[in-house]
């Protein structure tokens, strides 16, 4: 019985995550072209991600949202445990981002032209100079007040607990003088943990902490922004009370 139920969760969400795709492929084609900035195309992809929490039973919530600025352009970073967290943060952050993402994800069929369309920036990850410099023309594609988000960590945790952030993110901030955002992400793991595609209904929580400002620092002080970042992403994490 156990075997047919988790047979059942994986088609139903597969034939959902197939359909929403082909229903909202041909909306995203038009609002990039109605919309040069990719901000409408955003906005519609969030029904695909809000269609996605729903059949999964998935609930999120957000605290902390007020601290988010109109119209301004931050360098969010949030820790990194589950696809999950991608739909989370779409539908609670209520501003307008792009994702940094591998090049290969272009090469989707339908999904990879909708996620171009909406502008965010794809990484060529074969060389670090390949990688700075197709992220720099992302960011100069990205429409002025719109944010760019990453993941530091690289990969999804496997235990929720928080790993070492990259450069990346930070290389950014500074060059382009963005405040960075922190935010975490918990219960996404049980939602759906890294490996599986088993979905377990849960609560997923996005908590926002205080925008760090850039001003007074620089690459040689890099290291002294990483761990403040890091230190209020981990400020939020509850490794420890379950939720994770």
């Amino acid at each position: 019985m156990d075997l047919v139920i988790r047979y059942a969760k994986i088609f139903w969400i597969y034939f959902w995550a197939a359909g929403m795709t082909l229903i909202l492929f041909v909306p995203v084609i038009l609002a990039s072209l109605l919309s040069t900035t990719g901000n409408l195309a955003f906005s519609i992809t969030k029904i695909w991600a809000r269609v996605m929490l729903l059949i999964s039973a998935a609930r999120v919530t957000i605290v902390g949202k007020e601290k988010i600025g109109k119209g301004v352009s931050y360098v969010i970073v949030s820790n990194h445990q589950s696809l999950f967290d991608i739909l989370s943060l779409v539908t609670s952050l209520g501003t307008q981002y792009r994702w940094t993402i591998k090049k290969e994800l272009l090469k989707i069929p339908l999904f990879g032209y909708a996620l171009y369309a909406s502008r965010n920036i794809f990484i060529d990850r074969s060389h670090p100079d390949k990688a700075r410099e197709s992220i720099r023309k992302g960011l100069d594609r990205l429409p002025a007040g719109v944010s760019v988000m990453f993941f530091p960590e690289g990969t999804r945790s496997t235990d929720g607990r928080l790993r070492d952030f990259k450069k990346g993110a930070f290389t950014v901030a500074l060059e382009r003088h963005y405040p960075i955002l922190p935010v975490t992400v918990n219960g996404s793991r049980k939602v759906l943990p890294k490996g599986s595609i088993v979905f377990k209904p849960g609560r997923i929580s996005v908590t926002v902490a205080d925008p760090i400002e850039t001003t007074g620092y620089d690459h040689d002080r890099m290291g002294e922004l990483i761990e403040k970042t890091r230190a209020a992403v981990q400020s939020n994490l509850a490794i420890g009370n379950g939720e994770n």
